[in-house]
């Protein structure tokens, strides 16, 4: 995976006309850039010998020289096209996911909220129930953080069909907490189910990639996650895993804040599963 392309694609929104005409350069004939002068790559690019430098010092270099030496260095260099084609191999196609999520994951790290985390953490931590809501495949986020959550000791439960949302926000109260997943920020079951949870008096929390959304405004918590969805990917593989990591980081962090109940159910949940495990002969 070449991290010099794709940290200059990261950053391609920041930059002005002359250097997105290196980087598109550089995207389709990186190979090409290496035996050329700081001159000759500014003449292909219509720019400057200035905008090369300036380009190279976006991506944290010095100057174009040590730029080449990086693209030299990294040898796995040919894909970074985020489109799949027809033509590709699997394994190229492999490339292209991981390059993918390098990107969602850089992005996530980039738009998430330190305040707003730490305050979602908090307020999971000491609820006394937590309700999950997610479609599609934001459900799967949610069941697997419903599943992380009840391992680091928290009462934890996940819904997907819209008539057991509405029921189980209903159900909960000033001590306990809502989660509302959705991509897209606009799903209308999971607003309403947000807003029974309010109404309710529970801390709602709000997971998605839109931060002006209806999800939004019925959060009280909001953490937003990538918002780019990958138009090769019919999962939206990359919002899925910035959420999961997401996820896995609020899990960790409850999990030493509650180090010693989270050991002790550890050990109960370990010989809960003793008798599911075929015993080595």
């Amino acid at each position: 995976m070449n991290r010099t392309l794709l940290k200059a694609r990261l950053l391609y929104d920041e930059m002005g006309r002359s250097e997105k005409r290196i980087a598109d350069f550089l995207f389709s004939h990186s190979e090409e850039a290496l035996p050329l002068t700081i001159t000759e790559l500014a003449e292909k690019c219509e720019s400057s010998e200035a905008t090369v430098v300036r380009f190279s010092r976006r991506l944290g270099f010095s100057g174009f020289q040590q730029l080449k030496l990086a693209l030299a260095q990294q040898t796995e260099r040919r894909v970074i096209a985020p489109n799949v084609t027809r033509t590709d191999s699997c394994y190229e196609i492999f490339e292209k996911v991981c390059n993918d999520a390098y990107l969602s994951f850089e992005r996530t790290r980039r738009i998430l909220d330190p305040v707003a985390m730490e305050r979602a953490s908090d307020a999971i931590a000491s609820a006394g129930r937590v309700v999950l809501v997610g479609l599609g495949s934001s459900a799967s986020v949610a069941a697997d953080a419903a599943d992380k959550f009840l391992r680091a000791g928290v009462s934890t439960a996940a819904y997907s069909d819209t008539h057991m949302q509405m029921i189980a926000t209903s159900h909960l109260g000033t001590h306990d907490v809502a989660i509302g997943i959705s991509q897209s920020g606009a799903s209308k079951d999971i607003v309403e189910a947000l807003k029974m949870a309010r109404a309710r008096g529970a801390v709602t929390i709000g997971i998605t990639g839109r931060e002006r959304s209806p999800v939004g405004r019925v959060s009280d918590v909001l953490l937003v996650t990538d918002a780019e969805e990958v138009r090769h990917s019919v999962a939206g593989l990359n919002s899925h895993m910035s959420r999961l990591a997401l996820i896995d980081a609020l899990c960790c962090h409850i999990a030493y804040r509650n180090e010693a109940r989270v050991l002790e159910d550890i050990d109960q949940n370990e010989q809960s599963l003793e008798s599911k495990r075929i015993a080595e002969e």
